[in-house]
This record gives C-alpha cells, structure tokens and sequence, in this order.
C-alpha cells in the first residue's frame, strides 16, 4: 500500500505542477479581470443590487425561498447547496495552510482572487442557465460541460473542440467530486474528531458514510433540503465564533493588516527567505486556496445553481457573486483574522510561533481553544465536521450530473453509492496526500472551464447589458433566458406573463 501511494504522490506532484503553475494561474486572474471589466465592475457598480435580490430577497420574496413542486430547486436551495460545497475545510484548514506556507501576505492575494473571481462565478452561473438543458428525468442539467458543447462547439471549427472539453471536464469533475469533494472532507473530519474525541478513524468514516448515504442516494432534492437547514446554522454559528476571538483581540488589527500588506508585496522575508520567493509563494498559495474554497473559475458549483426553478440568468449570476462574497470575503477573513491576531503566527516573520505545532490544520482549533478553553477546540472539531460534511452532499450531486453527462441519466445511482463507500477511503488517507490530490483535480477542472468562459464572454457581455437596458434603464427589449429557441420562447411568456 505504501509502495502504491508514493506512486501517487510522485505523478500527482508532475501533473500538479502543471495544472497549477504560473500560466494557468494568470489565465485565471486574467478571466476574473475580463468579466469584471467587461460588466463594467458589476460586483462593485451594482452592489446594492446583488444583494438586495440575493440575501436581502430571502426576507422579502418568498418564491426565493419556496420548494418547488417539480424537479428543480429555489434560489436560496441552489445558494445554500453551493454554499454547502465550497464552505468546507478550506475555509479552516485551507486558510490556515495557506497562511504557514505562504505567510501572512496569502490572505491578500485571496482577497484579489475572490474579488475577480464573484465575476468569474458570476460568468459561469450565467452561462449555465443560458445553456442548461432538461434531461429524461424532468431536471435541468447544466454547467461547464454544456456551455462547451452548446457555446464553444457552435463556434465556427470548434464543434469537436467544445465536444472533448466537455468530455474532458467531465472526467475531470468526476475526479475532482471524490478529491476536493469527498477525500479532502473526510479526512478532515476523522483527523479533528480523532484530536478533539479520541475517535478512531475508522469509526469517523463509517459514521459519516453511512450519514452521507442517507442523504445522498435521495438525490438532488433531498440533498437540497438538507442543505438549507445546515449551511445557514453553521456559517453563522461559526461567524460568531470567530468574531468573539477578533472582538478580544482588536488591538492587534493593525498589526495583523501591516503584516499582510507586508508580506504579500514582499517589503519583509516570509519566515526569513528571499523576498522575491516569498512573494511568489504568497500569491500562489493564496490563489489556490482561495480557489480551493470559493471555486470560482472550477465550473462546479453552476451544476447546482443551474438547478435553480430561476428564469434569468443574471439572477442566478447575482447569486454567484454572493456566493464568493460569503465564502472568501466573510468566512476565510475571519479564520485568517483569527488565526493571525491570537499570536500563533509570527507577524514579523510569517512562521509558527510554536514549531511544536505540526498539524497546521489545527491552528484554528489552537486559536478557539485559546479563548474559550477545551469547549473551543470541540467547537472547531464541530464544526469542520459540519462544514466537511455539507461540503461531500454539495459535491455528490457535481459527481452526479458529470456521470450524468458522460453515462447516462442510468449511471447516477451506481455513482452515488461509490461516492458513498469511498467515504471510507478517504478517512484513512494521509493528510497531505488527500490535499494535494484535490489541488490537482482543482487545476485539471480549471482550465478547460476557463477556456470555455473566456470564449464566451462576449455572450455574458451581452446577457448583462440586456438585463441592465431592461432594469436600468427600463427599454423594452427582449429578454435573453436560454441559448435553446424554445426554452428561450417558454421562459419569455412565462416573464411576461409576470410582469403582466
């Protein structure tokens, strides 16, 4: 066994060092960069708008909110099972990681990502209800790989090329649902729950697999209802947490801030190494975490938005924005903060300020337990476990509709009980070997998703002055709902016959 995972590890670092490495990173930026210009800085221009028909709507419009009699979902359905796929382990651990390896200055540069990136989710979302589909069951089947075979593939000359990106992302989802979605999780949960409980491993992963089961082989549906109850609970329980520990330690903001501005523009050596090389390791593990827990330019989560019984694709877009907002901007802030400013990172240095911790992932539990004592490391533990564990349901139902595209409606269940039984797995792995694997999986969803949006983006260009001409400036003109004639003529009726 031994013998088998070093072989893993040695391809995984080759490919990973690919997939990951400064030409798809710029490529990413650069497509987060394109949107938010070509939709003329709408994260920032039309902020009061997004959220007001994003968080502010769940208040104020019941049909946000209200269950759907067909196979489709509500708005705030596909947010919270969005939610539910990238608010995991990245949000704790990740940011934590990210922080020890590329020093404080990897915070900033995940600001800058997840601030191109609400467009880049913006775009996919978008693109997503443009090109979904209704499959044989009645549910609508969208995301990267149908705007590749649907957009790209109506290119002049790119029928083939969109038709193997499509393949190709599909493929790459599918690995991807038991690396960042399953095996990453997972493990995480057995390794906090073992440190906080005394729970073996074993006992961990059968639990959580057969938990996961429950929810999982019920479908979408089921999935989404339970979603909806645990997302908002934990986020805010977990928000409140972390503002408790800044709360006490506000007077070390200042600090905390300098050394993040410090690091990330290299005007002080992380951990005492070349400027330059930790500058570079600043934005790299900044950008990848960051990826790593909004998933913005992965294509992933627009599988489950694309389920929204929403008609507009910019709504369904607004719905991206926030969802990067929430997850980066809020949550990863305040573990960065959390973490930074209980003292257990160095702030002139960026290194540990106890080398006996060897588990960076548990230096937010440290900082928890610091504040509110053993209650606070189990409180972690809980919560990375409630995190994790909506994070598995999020990805199951990506795994789900990418053997959907590539098998067969048919092909879903016995899907779902692999993912389910490989749960187990995933408990047992090593730590580092599962995070490195859903790195790679990352970057191999990635590019052929960014590809796919940049092509297209003249096409979200154009959706988002028609919404902005139609609600802005009130012209009377037709609304653009789907790329598909007749999906496109149904959806208007039914938006006229709304407004009406």
């Amino acid at each position: 066994m031994e013998g088998f995972l070093s072989v893993v590890e040695k391809v995984n670092s080759a490919v990973n060092g690919v997939v990951w490495g400064w030409p798809a990173l710029i490529l990413l930026a650069f497509v987060g960069i394109l949107m938010t210009c070509l939709t003329k800085f709408f994260q920032l221009s039309h902020i009061g708008h997004w959220f007001k028909n994003t968080i502010g709507a769940i208040f104020k419009d019941k049909q946000v909110t209200k269950h759907t009699k067909d196979k489709s979902i509500s708005q705030f359905q596909s947010l919270c099972t969005a939610l539910a796929a990238t608010v995991g382990t990245g949000n704790i651990a990740g940011v934590a990681s990210a922080i020890v390896t590329g020093g404080p200055g990897a915070v900033f540069w995940m600001w800058i990502i997840a601030f191109f990136g609400m467009m880049t989710n913006y775009s996919e979302n978008v693109l997503g209800i443009l090109y979904r589909i209704k499959n044989k069951k009645g549910e609508w089947s969208g995301g990267a790989m149908y705007y590749l075979k649907y957009g790209l593939g109506s290119k002049k000359g790119c029928k083939q090329i969109g038709a193997v990106l499509a393949i190709l992302f599909s493929c790459f989802c599918l690995l991807a649902s038991f690396g960042i979605g399953n095996m990453t999780q997972v493990n995480t949960i057995a390794t906090n729950m073992q440190a906080a409980f005394s729970i073996p491993k074993l006992v961990t992963g059968i639990v959580v697999m057969i938990l996961a089961g429950l929810v999982i082989v019920g479908g979408l549906k089921r999935i989404a209802a339970v979603t909806e109850k645990i997302v908002p609970f934990m986020v805010i329980l977990y928000i409140i947490g972390t503002l408790i520990i800044c709360g006490l330690h506000i007077n070390q903001f200042g600090a905390v801030f300098s050394s993040i501005i410090k690091s990330a523009f290299g005007l002080k050596a992380v951990g005492g190494g070349i400027v330059g090389s930790g500058v570079a390791m600043a934005i790299q593990m900044g950008m990848k975490r960051g990826v790593f827990s909004n998933e913005a330019g992965l294509g992933s989560s627009v599988m489950v938005h694309s389920n929204s019984n929403v008609r507009e694709p910019i709504r369904q877009g607004m719905w991206g924005i926030f969802e990067v907002f929430a997850d980066t901007i809020i949550v990863c802030t305040l573990t960065a903060f959390s973490v930074l400013s209980s003292g257990l990172i160095d702030l002139n240095t960026g290194t540990l300020a106890d080398p006996s911790i060897t588990d960076t992932g548990s230096l937010v539990g440290v900082a928890f337990g610091q504040t509110f004592g053993q209650v606070g490391s189990m409180f972690v533990a809980v919560a990375l476990l409630l995190f994790a564990f909506s994070t598995v349901l999020g990805w199951s139902h990506y795994g789900t509709k990418a053997c959907e595209y590539l098998f067969g409606t048919n092909s879903t269940m016995p899907y779902r009980v692999i993912f389910v039984i490989a749960i187990l797995g995933g408990a047992l792995m090593g730590e580092n070997l599962a995070w490195d694997l859903s790195d790679t999986f990352n970057g191999l969803m990635m590019l052929p998703n960014l590809i796919g949006v940049l092509v297209l983006s003249p096409l979200v260009y154009e959706c988002t002055k028609n919404y902005v001409d139609r609600h802005f400036k009130h012209k009377n003109v037709e609304p653009m709902l789907s790329m598909h004639p007749d999906i496109q003529k149904a959806h208007a009726e039914e938006v006229k016959k709304g407004a009406e």
